[in-house]
């Protein structure tokens, strides 16, 4: 588990994941950032209460530097990936092993079931749930068990992370999908299984959310940059979205200046067609809930959808362009810092 300013979140976290129970020896390796919120201390009093409880250092406080730490302090043959934002449910570890074992998979990820206890982040939690909202990864839910691209999460095996060289510590968003490529490309299996359940607590503002997916799309952007057409066709949609947003914008000012008139005028509004479907699309979302398992519950989650889903869209669309063109160089997501993070259930 990376860990950095949870002073909120850490023993709540720690708590749901030591109450697995799978039947051997397990441990928790904690891998501390620079927190400045009093994270470490209650770190190190929960580790003096538990000798289950490791602790290791992070000092760039990136995820990826951190987990490489903890896996290579660990000391048992399978690593189940955890975060202190996120629930296991009960009976997640026992059933993930259980299906490394029939599958003879290499990773093992569940469904991230992303829930809210404010308008705002039910609307984040529900688009998150959606293929509308984040593009219909598997792991979003919806999906048959069987092989996939990427795992959230993750149980997996630690001879494979030795092999594959664990995880890219250059890359500060979007790791775990790399990881899963290269576990993939050495003829290892992927698998997803919906009955593995994660809780996930979202942003809790407009603006860390806007924030967050800048940071991803910008990381996805380094990654297309990297490896190509590795990457699946869904996360072009969005930047694709902004493409034509910004074309759009520009045929209106010719237009309204006169430089665009006539014929080439009729035929350059066909820009206009897609955006006018998308506006269609995000009131058939947040008005009528389109797409989404449970619709938007009242008129202030059913408001705050309408703002979350082109949010979603055009920050993460916005971030992948100036990744693709320039690279995500030190892009960090540091929508988490600070004090006003989700409260606990």
């Amino acid at each position: 588990m990376p860990v950095l300013n949870e002073i909120d979140y850490l023993e709540h976290a720690v708590q749901s994941v030591l109450a697995q129970d799978v039947g051997a020896p397990t441990e928790l390796v904690l891998a501390l950032g620079p927190s400045s919120d009093g994270t470490t201390a209650l770190a190190q009093r929960l580790a003096d209460g538990d000798a289950r409880i490791r602790l290791v250092q992070n000092p760039h406080a990136h995820i990826p530097v951190g987990l490489n730490a903890a896996i290579r302090a660990s000391r048992y043959p399978t690593i189940i990936r955890v975060d202190a934002h996120s629930e296991l449910s009960p009976g997640y570890a026992r059933r993930a092993l259980e299906t490394l074992q029939r599958t003879g998979a290499a990773n093992v990820g569940g469904v991230m079931r992303a829930d809210g206890r404010t308008p705002f982040q039910s609307a984040v939690a529900r688009l998150y749930n959606s293929p509308v909202g984040l593009g219909g990864g598997a792991y979003h839910g919806g999906a048959p068990e069987g092989e996939a691209e990427s795992a959230y999460l993750g149980v997996m095996r630690r001879e494979v992370l030795d092999e594959v060289g664990l995880f890219d510590e250059s890359i500060r968003r979007g790791e775990d999908w790399e990881l899963n490529l290269r576990i993939r490309q050495a003829g290892h299996l992927v698998w997803f299984d919906p009955a593995l359940s994660v809780t996930y607590w979202p942003r809790e503002s407009w603006w860390r959310l806007a924030r967050q997916f800048r940071a991803t799309g910008a990381w996805r952007g380094e990654l297309v940059r990297r490896y190509g057409r590795s990457n699946s066709l869904r996360f072009f949609a969005p930047p694709a979205l902004v493409v034509l947003t910004a074309l759009a914008v520009i045929v209106g000012i010719l237009q309204l200046t006169g430089a665009l008139h006539g014929i080439a005028s009729l035929i350059a509004s066909a820009i206009y067609l897609p955006l006018v479907a998308y506006v269609l699309l995000v009131l058939a979302v947040g008005l009528g809930g389109l797409g989404i398992a449970r619709g938007p519950r009242g008129l202030h989650e059913r408001l705050w959808t309408l703002a979350v889903l082109p949010t979603m869209h055009f920050a993460w669309g916005l971030g992948f362009l100036a990744g693709v063109l320039r690279g995500a160089g030190d892009t960090v997501d540091a929508s988490r810092l600070g004090s006003q993070n989700t409260p606990l259930p």
